[in-house]
C-alpha cells in the first residue's frame, strides 16, 4: 500500500515526499532521493582521540591535558582512567562518568584510547 521508503534514522514508516527529497515527521530527518536507492543509513561522523584512534561506546580513554572543570575546585589530571564511554553529537562529544566528579562532557582532542 505504501511504496515509501522508511525512514533511515527511526524506522519510521510514516515518511513523505517534498520536491526531491523525503521527509520524516516522526525525528524530522530529510534524505534524497537517490540516496535510498544505493544506502539506507545516514552517514555516521567518525569521532578519533588527539591520536588518531577511531572512539566507540564502551571504550576506555586517558585524558591527555590538565583540565579545567568550571565550577569545580579541582581540575581533571593527565593520567585520569575514564571507563565507558559514550559518543554524542556536538561540540564536546565524549560523555562520560568520572570519579570524584560525576557526569562530564569531554572533547574528544584532549583523550587518548585506552
Amino acid at each position: 500500500m505504501n511504496d515509501l521508503p522508511p525512514c533511515p534514522k527511526c524506522n519510521s514508516e510514516y515518511t513523505y515526499p517534498d520536491h526531491d527529497h523525503f521527509i520524516c515527521p516522526d525525528c524530522g530527518y530529510e534524505w534524497n532521493q537517490g540516496a535510498t536507492k544505493t544506502s539506507a543509513t545516514p552517514p555516521e561522523e567518525m569521532v578519533t582521540d588527539a591520536h588518531g584512534n577511531k572512539l566507540q561506546d564502551g571504550d576506555s580513554i586517558t585524558i591527555i591535558k590538565d583540565l579545567k572543570v568550571k565550577g569545580a575546585s579541582q581540575s581533571l589530571k593527565v593520567g585520569t582512567k575514564v571507563k565507558n564511554i559514550r559518543l554524542v553529537e556536538g561540540d564536546h562529544n565524549i560523555d562520560c562518568k568520572i570519579s570524584g566528579f560525576g557526569a562530564m562532557k569531554l572533547k574528544s582532542e584532549f583523550v587518548k584510547k585506552a
